[in-house]
């Protein structure tokens, strides 16, 4: 019985897909760019902020034995950031995962302080300040006088062009973006962004780092959102397009539950915080095609001081310390509101089309990810959303996905979707590719 069922589990797709996750998580490090270059040493390291990601990122180089040196810009922004670290620390004592005397010896490789000439010996340092061009390049110009020749000047920027930040230096090729995932210390995935004036040697202490670390590191080329944060816009714009048609944020988010993501992605966004998207959507505001559908309801509620759990308040309500959240009535006024100034035609959505079509734009972007040489194969795309954005392991990934959903059926639905919107829905040339020559996306990964 357990050999009959052991070979009828084997050819499932989940099964295809679990062994699918399998390689393409040991086949990401592979890259032409580090094959017998040697990496940098990396002895010690340097973390600019002591917030969310750079408390994390201190834990998570402390964890691997690497001696850290933090720096923030007043003491009382220091104090906090040591909080942030010690909190931890001190939790894995009270669960017992470390002894009193295994957190002193790691605290004595932790330095703090609020002098940049603190970093002028270590090996690597890595910024974590906030996500704001102006405030980084700052950042980085005082980086290029205090670092010592040959240390890497990394950026932990999810969206920002790491060339233009290399630019302020004297020594482009030191620098690289090291995109870690919140938070820093338990999050998996490492994207390892490659810009143009890097040196090889740079990029490979970059993937010796994620070893470390024990990360799963996937080189990303440069541009806006790199390869995660660039898809999640494209399926997170899809989201917000059904919401303003006709479905409530509650119905995609079950559907997208259901579907084997760990929650969807309008309790994702309350998560990280609406006032992060809302800033990039600033920043992007003189440069957005008026061509491009936009949707006003994420800006009303943040408008409101609703920026999700933080606050309280975003697409759900967050009382008593209730971390799922509850439907807000409130908000789904918002969404009517909004809906009757642009005077839609309302659309009921079935659970099957909400996932047909989130699927169809993750795909989608993603497809022009690999076309653009952003990611270098479809399982580096897979492995970046497995890792960190919560997609099924069970599913393989989104391209993946799209091979055993068939790449003409995605195709065919992006045809059909795109008589609603042409600009939107147009089909990826890759895929279009892929489907006159009769091969999907497994075919690109050797």
């Amino acid at each position: 019985f357990e050999r009959i069922t052991f070979f009828e589990l084997l050819k499932t797709e989940q099964s295809k897909s679990f062994i699918h996750a399998f390689f393409a998580e040991r086949t990401s490090s592979k890259i032409s760019e580090i094959k017998s270059i040697q990496p940098r040493n990396l002895n010690t390291l340097g973390v600019i902020g002591g917030g969310t990601m750079g408390s994390g990122i201190t834990i998570a180089a402390l964890n691997a034995g690497i001696p850290v040196t933090m720096v923030e810009r007043d003491q009382h922004s220091l104090d906090k950031g040591i909080k942030n670290v010690e909190k931890i620390y001190f939790r894995d004592i009270e669960k017992g995962r470390l002894s009193s005397s295994q957190v002193d010896e790691i605290f004595s490789k932790f330095t703090k302080t609020t002098d940049f000439e603190a970093l002028s010996s270590v090996d690597m340092v890595i910024e974590a300040v906030y996500e704001e061009m102006n405030v980084k390049k700052q950042v980085f110009k005082i980086l290029d006088k205090v670092v010592k020749k040959g240390g890497v000047l990394a950026s932990n920027t999810s969206y920002l062009d790491i060339n233009e930040l290399a630019l302020v230096t004297s020594r482009p090729q030191d620098v690289i973006g090291l995109h870690f995932f919140s938070p820093a210390n338990i999050m998996k995935l490492l994207e390892i962004v490659v810009p143009d004036k890097v040196s090889n040697d740079v990029v490979a202490t970059g993937f010796h780092l994620a070893k470390m670390m024990k990360k799963i590191p996937v080189r990303a080329g440069v541009c806006d959102g790199f390869i995660g944060n660039r898809i999640l816009d494209k399926y997170g714009d899809c989201a917000f397009h059904m919401m303003e048609d006709g479905a409530t944020p509650y119905e995609i988010d079950k559907a997208i539950y259901d579907f084997g993501y760990p929650m969807g992605p309008f309790q994702m966004f309350d998560l990280a915080g609406g006032d992060i998207g809302w800033a990039k959507r600033k920043r992007q505001s003189k440069l957005r095609d008026p061509q491009i559908r936009y949707v006003n309801i994420p800006d009303r509620l943040c408008e409101k001081g609703w920026f999700g759990q933080k606050t309280g308040r975003g697409f759900y309500r967050y009382d008593k310390g209730n971390r799922r959240g509850d439907e807000d009535p409130e908000v789904l006024e918002i969404i009517k509101l909004e809906r009757q100034k642009k005077g839609l035609t309302l659309i009921k959505f079935s659970q099957e089309e909400i996932i047909r079509r989130y699927m169809a734009a993750m795909i989608n972007e993603a497809a022009d990810v690999v076309y653009e040489k952003i990611a270098l194969r479809p399982s580096d795309v897979d492995v970046t959303k497995l890792y960190g954005y919560g997609f099924p392991r069970y599913r393989g990934g989104p391209m993946r996905y799209a091979d055993s959903y068939g790449l003409n059926n995605v195709l065919s639905d992006l045809k059909r979707l795109q008589k609603e919107d042409p600009l939107f829905w147009k089909p990826s040339e890759l895929i279009i590719n892929l489907v006159q020559k009769g091969v999907n996306f497994e075919s690109l990964n050797n």
